[in-house]
């Protein structure tokens, strides 16, 4: 079971970080995208903005005592308990969002036998992991470049799959684990593994506010955040629950949002001029455009969606040169002005 939401600092109430909010938001409206992986500074709200995603979400329909948050109407991909002919009741909870910790066991994260009801019913029972909380919601991994190979692999084959499979002590489960990967960093303390690396839709680079009044306008709240939380999260009640209306509003038409050949064609010119193997960039850059549109009301993704996702899609999936010192961004911005003004 996810544990109980805790209110924290508001999501609307953070300072600057643009281009992570709104890969963030992007990821809440569709998690198809694949996930965010975060990288920069310590100290530069990246845990906070990941915690305070929970908030905006619409609550989620789960049948009742189900330890892997399976939804009541669904016809398939639900757990053994949720196959049954019983018809069991419907609660709601907040979408979860739930931390690995960098030294987690595979136990612990995948699950394992439940040692305790062995012992008392003689029965062998699954005890579910971090992956089982997680499912229809968000994992998060604070220095995810820090996580050991062998979890590194397992989310690897869960990100392919959609579920996960356990098969240990004598026991073969396999339950849904649709998560959205959430990952934050500092890239001076190590990079990531490659191919964890490509599984996350897009990549956030940020860095500490360097203009005086914003830098200020952060330290005062924060100091008023932690001097009366309830009085300053009731400031920012109203502009919270804008923004979750309108992530509400985007999932409900994201699906229906077009995304014309044209966009969809430069999107594959630009991974070609790039030269990124495989297909992910161009997929990952069509739905989050198609995300973005949805976020802002719109029917139709445009070039400016392209535009704005574009470096957020494919900065990571770039080969980099050893001696190359500038961030990887200006080779994306000169590939889209040559393709653009093509």
């Amino acid at each position: 079971m996810s544990a109980p939401f805790q209110p924290g600092f508001p999501f609307a109430a953070i300072v600057g970080q643009e281009a992570m909010k709104e890969a963030l938001l992007l990821c809440a409206v569709d998690g198809k995208i694949g996930g965010v992986m975060i990288m920069g500074h310590r100290g530069t709200a990246k845990t906070t903005a990941v915690r305070a995603l929970a908030e905006l979400m619409p609550v989620l329909d789960v049948v009742d005592g189900c330890a892997f948050n399976c939804p009541p109407d669904a016809l398939a991909g639900l757990c053994a308990r949720c196959t049954g002919d019983d018809a069991p009741g419907c609660v709601q909870r907040r979408v979860p969002v739930i931390d690995l910790p960098l030294g987690a066991t595979e136990d612990r994260v995948a699950g394992t036998l439940d040692l305790e009801a062995a012992l008392l019913t003689g029965k062998k029972s699954f005890e579910p992991g971090l992956l089982a909380s997680a499912h229809r919601g968000f994992l998060y991994i604070d220095e995810v470049n820090l996580l050991e190979d062998h979890l590194v692999d397992l989310l690897l084959d869960v990100a392919a799959a959609g579920e996960n499979v356990v098969e240990r002590e004598s026991i073969s489960v396999r339950h849904p684990a649709r998560v959205v990967l959430v990952g934050t960093g500092n890239p001076e303390e190590g990079d990531l593994r490659p191919q964890l690396q490509d599984r996350f839709g897009l990549c956030a680079e940020i860095v500490t506010e360097a203009e005086p009044e914003r830098r200020s306008e952060i330290v005062r709240r924060r100091m008023a955040y932690e001097d009366d939380p309830k009085g300053f999260r009731a400031q920012w009640v109203e502009a919270t629950e804008e923004l979750g209306a309108r992530v509400a509003a985007a999932q409900s038409r994201v699906d229906g949002v077009v995304v014309p050949d044209g966009v969809l064609e430069t999107a594959s010119a630009l991974c070609a001029d790039l030269g990124l193997d495989g297909h992910r960039g161009e997929l990952t850059i069509a739905r989050a455009a198609r995300a973005r549109a949805a976020l802002q009301d719109r029917d139709t993704a445009s070039q400016d969606d392209l535009c704005s996702v574009a470096p957020a899609a494919l900065r990571h999936r770039l080969r980099k040169d050893p001696l190359e010192t500038r961030d990887l961004g200006h080779r994306i911005a000169d590939a889209l002005a040559r393709r653009l003004e093509g």
